[in-house]
């Protein structure tokens, strides 16, 4: 039965060689690996409004030429990763990048900072998806849905976290329709808008509340400024994806990805800009006391409560919870590679029935939900620490590919590398000021979470490393000839179960076998004996005295003199064990054969052979 429900969520298994026919045509790899980078404009104008509002709403004009400084940095990123998708053709992203070019340690911050942004961007993306959601509800009349934000949240994130299980073909035909429809909705409204503008006028919008400029305001109004950069920073998160997944792309994958990326970026800039120039335009300010979004705020105040405004608040819902398929993208092929060069458990290097990184995508969902849960699905909450590890990512695949084109010497390398250098300079001082202006505001955690992530890795790798290395056959002697076998059946009683076991024990050392039965009570022991002449098969009994009524120590102690007393003996200890038919029942019993094995391979290391006895219905 969980097999046949396994198959009704997840679908048919599918065999290897068709992995090559899932590969994404460039406008569906647009919505797939996009909808991260361009759901971003949904929040990244409401983010740079957040903060200047807060020194006077005569700052909010700064937001237009703050934009305009996003966007600069946003089309020199753009460029410099095209680069690196026809250098690194086989993903991998910033991780593969730096580890090459500037070493391993830099490779693991990488690393260890775009699976903490991974994380966030499922977490954000869900949660600004409930936002839109609820201010939608809102103003048709429904302010109450605010309550059950935490609930929506942890149920997106399973249904997308099911949708990945079952594989990219799945996920890239449901993508592609809300992505289109979302773009083609911001790309109507602002079109609309600027014409309804200079034709008719502003609409009537509820004013701001005011706020009173603080006393110093120069002083702060220039913080406030870097602030508001730092925050509209969210706009670049997602525009690395493309680039960890070139191999997802049909043939020839390098340049289709490439092209795609540059589609993305002109209409990542085009919303961005477009977007913030209406807010200006029209006036629009963030909603404290209605918690409304801007992007709602717009859409209400250009087409008016109808079924356009409803069209474009669905579609923006929609985007933002699939945005969070970048993370789910991205998150299960990073941690393939760092599996795969033994800095993460190896689970997380093999593919499940359908292809995809099962283990890595049931450890990005869980973990996102846990962040839900805790932030209590607020967006805002979770931004100050979504872009600081975007940009220390961006940082040091730039200077990775800044090292390998001044080392490659080709037709082009110095233009590329100064690009890439340009980049850099402008990600690293971006990364500083993000630092520096969202510290308190929870960036310190990804701070403090990065170094602990890349320790993580070291000391995994060097538990790898050890086992390779007692494992390795370079100072192995050929193993000798078992000349004695001693076989110790272990009996919890006398009983059905325990003649398989006795009857193997026999098989294996016809002359050196003996049960061992331990006597937590008094009047057990005698009990057993007198059975154990008729059940026993001839197979001699010894009965080990536990005072304390400890059933592992004796055993422990009877199997270590049992070794001492020959050189050349190979002990090997057999437990016999029933198997309830029933996966409840397991819990009616006390299970001591788990802790029996467990105390012999760890403690004792000696052979255990487990005979099992099924229990039928």
């Amino acid at each position: 039965m969980s097999s046949s429900f396994k198959r009704l969520l997840l679908g048919k298994p599918i065999p290897t060689e068709s992995e090559n026919r899932d590969q994404l045509r460039k406008h569906t790899a647009l919505a797939v690996f996009s909808s991260d980078a361009l759901s971003s404009v949904a929040y990244a104008t409401e983010a740079i409004l957040a903060v200047l509002i807060i020194a006077g709403t005569f700052t909010l004009g700064l937001s237009l030429p703050i934009s305009l400084a996003i966007t600069a940095l946003l089309v020199i990123v753009g460029i410099s990763y095209r680069q690196t998708i026809h250098a690194y053709p086989g993903g991998g992203g910033a991780y593969i990048v730096a580890r090459e070019n500037l070493g391993v340690v830099p490779g693991l911050v990488a690393a260890g900072a775009l699976l903490v942004d991974y994380v966030l961007t499922v977490a954000v993306s869900i949660s600004a998806g409930v936002a839109a959601i609820t201010s939608l509800a809102g103003a048709l009349g429904y302010p109450g849905l605010r309550e059950y934000g935490v609930g929506l949240a942890l149920i997106f994130i399973a249904t997308i976290t099911l949708l990945n299980l079952r594989g990219i073909r799945d996920k890239g035909l449901l993508f592609a329709l809300p992505t289109y429809i979302f773009v083609l909705s911001i790309l109507g409204m602002i079109a609309y808008a600027l014409i309804r503008y200079f034709i008719v006028g502003a609409p009537d919008l509820p004013p701001p509340a005011s706020i009173e400029p603080p006393v110093n305001a120069e002083l702060i109004s220039a913080w406030l400024i870097l602030r508001a950069f730092a925050a509209g920073c969210t706009a670049l998160t997602g525009i690395e994806a493309i680039s960890d997944n070139v191999q997802d792309f049909k043939p020839p994958a390098a340049r289709n990805a490439a092209t795609t990326l540059t589609v993305m970026i002109v209409l990542l800039v085009t919303m961005f800009l477009g977007i913030t120039y209406l807010a200006n335009l029209y006036g629009v300010t963030p909603n404290s006391v209605t918690n409304e979004t801007v992007l709602s705020q717009l859409a209400r105040g250009v087409f008016g409560i109808g079924p356009i405004y409803v069209l474009l608040q669905v579609a923006t819902a929609l985007i933002l919870v699939l945005a969070a398929n970048t993370g789910y993208a991205d998150f299960p092929r990073l941690a393939f590679f760092l599996a795969r060069d033994r800095f993460l458990p190896r689970q997380l290097a093999n593919r499940g029935e359908r292809l995809v990184f099962s283990n890595g995508i049931l450890v990005l969902g869980i973990a996102a939900a846990v962040l839900v849960v805790l932030f209590q699905a607020n967006p805002i909450a979770l931004l100050p620490l979504y872009t600081l590890g975007v940009f220390t990512s961006f940082t040091l695949s730039q200077l990775g590919m800044v090292r390998r084109n001044l080392r490659t010497q080709t037709n082009g390398s110095e233009r590329a590398a100064l690009i890439s250098g340009i980049g850099a300079l402008l990600s690293g001082v971006v990364l500083v000021m993000l630092a520096l202006t969202k510290f308190i505001h929870g960036a310190w955690i990804v701070i403090i979470v990065i170094p602990i992530l890349v320790l993580g890795f070291q000391v995994i790798a060097r538990h790898y490393t050890r086992v390779a290395e007692q494992l390795s056959l370079t100072t192995a002697v050929r193993p000798q000839p078992i000349r004695r076998l001693t076989a110790v059946v272990l009996v919890s009683g006398v009983h059905k179960g325990m003649l398989p076991a006795l009857e193997l024990g026999r098989a294996l050392a016809p002359d050196n076998v003996t049960a061992v039965y331990v006597n937590l009570e008094p009047d057990q022991g005698m009990r057993i004996r007198s059975r154990w002449e008729e059940w026993g098969c001839d197979v001699p009994l010894v009965v080990l005295d536990s005072p304390y009524r400890s059933l592992v120590t004796p055993v422990l102690k009877y199997v270590q003199e049992i070794e001492g007393r020959y050189r050349d003996d190979q002990v090997m200890v057999i437990l016999p064990e029933f198997i309830p038919s029933r996966w409840w029942e397991h819990l009616l019993h006390n299970q001591t054969g788990l802790l029996l094995r467990a105390a012999l391979m760890f403690r004792a290391g000696k052979t255990v052979i487990s005979v099992p006895y099924k229990l039928e219905r």
